[in-house]
């Protein structure tokens, strides 16, 4: 099967690799050629020099890029993805971006007899690196039927949640979810060391109980050491959770929490935090 891999940041370049070392004909792009041919170096795939050259041919073309705009950039115009693709083949959107947008593509994708998938992923770099990505589609059963055994290239996990956009939509639950998780133990960190306790004793303690959370497990060590250098960087997260506000506008949702925690973020940023990872939200309580 022939398959092409547009966007190889932090995440795709590994997303990209696992495709290619599975056995997959694999085409890649990306906007700066030296990562494409860097990733080429180690892979020995194919390299296309425009999108579409990328796709021409490609079963399923996927794409992780930065937001809508960037996707818009890869997918239409004379040199996007899909003046490339015919009938039958399959576009994939891993990155995080509106549902809007996931709309939006499967009407072009529609009219071209191409299907689409919208497919947002969850487990940041070392997710991708180790091939442990969680995925969250959306789109016809049909269509991920036949997609998933390629993306069980880099997945742990993918199922479908529903019609187009609604794997962007459970992405910004994910993503809900994290800002309010970070944001309590922060805050209970804080606490402890205020209190003078062994926080990295109680953490082994509350681990094991109701408390339990993947941030406790993996970043309440870090967090103590005063680690941010790695991870998923906070102005990701910020535009993760700007797409996940907004939606909340249009749909009358309330988040009050998640709105607070985005403030939080913003006040890392701004002390020159842009690219820790997200649990830095502790440097904003101790500095």
């Amino acid at each position: 099967m022939k398959v092409s891999f547009i966007g190889l940041g932090v995440m795709g370049f590994p997303m990209a690799g696992h495709l290619q070392q599975h056995g997959f004909d694999v085409c890649v792009y990306n906007r700066t050629s030296a990562k494409a041919n860097a990733w080429q170096a180690r892979f020995k795939g194919r390299v296309g020099t425009t999108p579409a050259a990328a796709a021409k041919g490609a079963d399923i073309v996927f794409v992780c890029v930065g937001n809508d705009d960037d996707v818009r950039q890869v997918v239409y115009g004379n040199d996007g993805i899909l003046s490339a693709l015919v009938a039958g083949a399959v576009l994939v959107d891993h990155t995080t971006a509106s549902a809007e947008l996931a709309k939006e593509l499967a009407g072009r994708c529609a009219a071209q007899q191409v299907d689409f998938l919208d497919a947002p992923v969850s487990g940041g770099q070392a997710g991708a690196e180790n091939g442990q990505l969680t995925i969250m589609v959306g789109g016809e059963q049909a269509v991920f039927n036949k997609v998933k055994p390629v993306m069980d290239a880099y997945a742990r996990h993918s199922q479908r949640i529903g019609g187009c956009g609604s794997g962007q939509l459970a992405k910004m639950m994910n993503q809900i979810c994290i800002a309010g998780i970070v944001q309590g133990l922060a805050e209970a960190l804080h606490f402890g060391q205020q209190a003078g306790l062994d926080c990295a004793t109680v953490i082994e303690v509350i681990s094991k109980g109701a408390a339990q959370s993947w941030q406790m497990e993996n970043r309440a060590t870090t967090m103590l050491n005063g680690e941010y250098e790695f991870g998923f960087a906070v102005d990701w997260m910020r535009k993760d959770l700007a797409i996940a506000l907004a939606e909340a506008r249009r749909n009358g949702s309330t988040l009050a929490l998640t709105a607070l925690v985005d403030q939080y973020y913003a006040d890392v940023q701004k002390s020159g935090g842009g690219r820790w990872d997200t649990s830095s939200l502790l440097t904003r309580l101790t500095r």
